[in-house]
């Protein structure tokens, strides 16, 4: 696991409260697309899995909800980048972009803009919106089980416990999609792998894997849902 220092640079809420934090680190320690980094101020017992909103040269902007406790300039020790991040197929022309809960951040990073010059990308949410590209196409959630036909691929932002209501989200009569599929699971990875403490273990087809090293993105049909 690569160690390194960081400092958070600014805080800033979003409409609806939640805190996010700008980060300055080393260029290699930034989180790619559905990766983390676990990191701990002074404050912190236990490390906290940070996912990237948006890149810049000298760090990054870490997605919702960040610790109370860090202000600017406080210090912070990062682990990482760890995980499996979003694998995207080449040559995409449609994707479908949904986030389950209260943030769209952690998909924001998606949204290069390459990929808007090539690929038509629809965002489904009902969670409150930053300011985005005028190119993407944005509708509620409930949209999203018509869009799954439509979609080259389906890129999803969810926390583990909406995972026995998916099949019922995307209106599905079976747990598999009409589309290939990723989705990025949201739990507690305390120990990003190094004592495989099992508290973030996501069930899959006749096993179970843990989102903190085999994950936290996912082949949707991978999963048991």
């Amino acid at each position: 696991m690569r160690a390194t220092r960081g400092r958070v640079t600014k805080i800033q809420l979003d409409s609806s409260g939640s805190r996010s934090a700008w980060i300055a680190c080393p260029a290699q320690a930034i989180p790619s697309p559905g990766r983390y980094l676990l990191a701990a101020g002074p404050e912190e017992i236990v490390p906290v899995a940070l996912f990237s909103a948006e890149k810049v040269s000298q760090g990054f902007l870490a997605a919702p909800p960040v610790p109370h406790a860090w202000t600017p300039g406080t210090a912070l020790q990062l682990h990482g980048p760890l995980g499996r991040g979003f694998t995207l197929p080449g040559g995409l022309k449609r994707l479908a972009l949904a986030a389950l809960g209260e943030s769209i951040s952690r998909l924001v990073p998606l949204l290069s803009r390459n990929m808007l010059e090539n690929t038509a990308v629809a965002l489904f949410t009902d969670a409150p919106l930053p300011s985005l590209p005028s190119a993407l196409e944005i509708n509620p959630l409930d949209e999203l089980p018509r869009a799954l036909v439509w979609a080259d691929f389906l890129a999803l932002d969810m926390k583990i416990e909406t995972l026995t209501r998916l099949r019922e989200i995307l209106e599905l009569r079976e747990d598999r999609l009409p589309c290939p599929g990723q989705a990025l699971i949201i739990t507690p990875m305390p120990c990003g792998g190094i004592a495989d403490c099992g508290v973030c273990a996501v069930p899959v087809r006749r096993s179970w894997k843990l989102t903190c090293k085999d994950g936290p993105v996912f082949n949707l049909n991978e999963l048991e849902w």
